[in-house]
């Protein structure tokens, strides 16, 4: 993104009205929300440390062949104007044959997301009275003080802000086998270094840790690039993501499911997939249907049967929620029926370095098993264990009991109808903001877009709302 003189950090002010922390999809749609509402000249910084906005973990990747996991037609940055990434889309004549049917239908690359994301942050700064930095910092610490909070940034220097919103984005989790940790340099990638994974093609043979979406990701990427060896994916449950399929919206009323019990769920929701079908609909309408209700669907259920679709249904629900394109299906299975891609469910134990190899050593339903293979990628997808999580920040607030870990040790706990941050009390932080994966033990659902934009919306409301207070 090319950063005009109101955006870059030369001229850096430490006293801001909103910080937000993080300039992956989550933050950009913060400050793109601020800058369209405010009507003063309020200041808003995003803390950055990459060197692009918009490009966090989904985003980041240039390579074509990593499409959204949506269609085009749903992925607008703004809940009022739901045709805003079409718009784009045609302005840019990203696919010049489409007609806009054909193309809100296309699961489209995804630099073009954080293209359209950077744009619409520019014209939004270019149009608003608000102010608006980019600072290419980390940040270390937050403590907060009697105007807000002090930020510690990386290169020692303090910023001070009346508000601030945590939209620090995804981290990988780590590989769950022992010796990963002492294999030589340049052997073991992770997933989202997607062009670190485009020089592993070749003729070698490759260990893909995980078989969601980063996965798909990788095998993609591969194979791309003219790989010819063989692709061992590992995974306890062995479950491949479902796609996506094109068909009308069953018409069944999901408001009684909230009243259900998890087991009770389910069961009606097998049985509506299971009409769907024998109609001549595909199951798929099924969970688009329940889509908008994810939250109250989590929310609505006891402890109990939280903690019982953790341990028994998620990577069930996983697979049928979080769908691929077709053709991306299409291409696995014809990779698996070709014995290039072969999935092993088992359950890894630990790997070590044998000359040119690594020995993979873990337990199948045969019994122990071990495999050679040249490469590992780290596909295990995003952390969401409050203690596990790597950003320093946010351990530093867990440690000082400025957050607590949400339901079920998963993100950070937050107000549940709102976005505030509550610390290691239960006490509502009223400057503190939170989106995103963050929020995944309160909401369950708020990684994709359809949930970011809400809640920043709702995030830029109270904060453009909270200056106007302020100011004098």
């Amino acid at each position: 993104m090319a950063y005009n003189r109101r955006m870059t950090d030369s001229s850096r002010n430490g006293e801001l009205d909103l910080a937000i922390i993080g300039g992956g999809a989550a933050g950009v749609l913060v400050a793109i929300q601020v800058l369209r509402q405010a009507t003063s000249a309020l200041s808003l910084a995003i803390v950055e440390p990459a060197s692009q906005l918009a490009q966090g973990i989904a985003y980041a990747t240039l390579w074509p062949e990593h499409l959204l996991n949506v269609p085009a037609a749903k992925m607008s940055a703004f809940p009022d104007l739901p045709g805003d990434f079409l718009d784009y889309l045609q302005q840019v004549a990203a696919y010049p044959q489409d007609t806009r049917e054909q193309l809100g239908e296309r699961f489209v690359s995804r630099h073009h997301y954080a293209a359209y994301l950077q744009q619409r942050l520019q014209e939004a700064a270019d149009a608003s009275a608000a102010q608006l930095q980019v600072i290419a910092q980390p940040v270390l610490g937050l403590q907060p003080d009697d105007h807000g909070h002090r930020l510690q940034l990386g290169d020692g220097q303090v910023l001070h802000a009346a508000q601030t919103v945590l939209a620090c984005g995804n981290s990988m989790r780590p590989l769950p086998l022992a010796g990963a940790e002492a294999l030589p340099a340049g052997v073991v990638l992770d997933a989202w270094d997607y062009d670190g994974v485009r020089t592993l093609a070749g003729a070698q043979s490759v260990a893909i840790i995980g078989s969601g979406l980063s996965m798909a990701d990788t095998v993609l990427a591969l194979v791309a690039g003219g790989h010819t060896g063989t692709l061992q994916v590992f995974s306890r449950h062995g479950l491949l993501p479902l796609p996506h399929a094109h068909g009308a919206l069953p018409t069944f009323d999901p408001q009684p499911l909230l009243a259900m019990t998890l087991r009770q769920r389910m069961r009606t929701l097998s049985g509506h997939a299971q009409r769907a079908e024998a109609a001549g609909q595909p199951w798929q309408g099924v969970m688009d249907r329940i889509r908008p209700m994810g939250q109250a669907l989590w929310r609505s259920l006891d402890e109990a049967d939280q903690r019982r679709f953790l341990r028994h249904v998620v990577r069930y629900w996983d697979i049928h929620r979080h769908r691929i394109a077709e053709p991306v299906h299409a291409q696995l299975q014809a990779l698996q029926a070709r014995g290039q891609l072969r999935v092993q469910r088992a359950r890894l134990q630990h790997v070590q370095a044998q000359g040119a190899a690594l020995q993979l050593v873990g337990h199948t339903a045969a019994g122990q098993q071990q495999w050679a293979v040249q490469a590992l990628v780290n596909a295990t997808g995003v952390e969401t264990r409050a203690r596990s999580l790597r950003n320093p920040l946010l351990q530093q607030l867990l440690a000082d009991g400025l957050a607590r870990p949400g339901g079920h040790g998963l993100g950070l706990d937050s107000v549940a109808d709102g976005d505030r941050v509550l610390d290691a009390h239960g006490r509502t932080q009223p400057r503190l903001g939170v989106l995103g994966s963050l929020r995944i033990g309160t909401l369950w659902e708020s990684l994709a877009v359809p949930e970011l934009r809400q809640q920043a919306q709702a995030l830029a409301t109270q904060a453009v709302a909270g200056a106007a207070t302020a100011m004098p």
